[in-house]
């Protein structure tokens, strides 16, 4: 099953400015792209650089093509079936307007077709709004319309923590609920 998914936010931010987000991926505090208080850290085996390893969560890549403050291209390695990649990329939209623009291409094989549309596409499309909620923030102090979670993307998350929980032993609650 090929899947094409675009998330994209038009920000009142110099293309310096929006590339900057995208350098700060996965460098921890420094970070103000990344959801990671509400989806977990995104992390790399090494600065962010093409060949890194990585990802956030049971989602992992490696960097397959990154032009500092541009574009980056993350190259899928799992989970199984997720054959493609995903990259963001700065484009202008005029003076002091940039459009942070995110792509997902992949083929889903296997089970893959069965979970990318029930459970990892709601959830993707949650963790990419929250990012670009973070971006608009990052540039002006505020977000005009946040993301919502929606009620079905709030269940899955419950039935992923609780999962987690049963696995490692652990009782803390995961972050979030918006």
């Amino acid at each position: 099953m090929g899947v094409y998914n675009v998330h994209e936010r038009l920000l009142p931010m110099k293309e310096s400015e929006v590339g900057a987000l995208i350098d700060g991926l996965a460098s921890g505090e420094g970070d103000r792209l990344w959801p990671g208080a509400a989806w977990g850290p995104m992390e790399f085996d090494r600065p962010l650089s093409a060949g890194a390893r990585g990802g956030h969560g049971p989602v992992r890549y490696i960097v397959a093509g990154y032009a500092p403050g541009r574009w980056i291209r993350f190259e899928f390695t799992g989970p199984r079936g997720f054959h493609g990649f995903h990259e963001l990329a700065v484009l202008p939209d005029g003076p002091d307007r940039t459009r942070l623009h995110h792509t997902l291409a992949m083929e889903a094989r296997g089970l893959a077709r069965l979970t990318w549309p029930l459970a990892w596409r709601p959830m993707h499309d949650a963790c990419l709004e929250d990012g670009l909620d973070r971006a608009e923030l990052a540039g002006t102090g505020t977000v005009r319309r946040p993301a919502r979670w929606s009620p079905y993307v709030r269940l899955l998350r419950a039935a992923a923590g609780a999962a987690t929980r049963r696995k490692t032993g652990r009782q803390d609650r995961p972050a979030g609920g918006r």
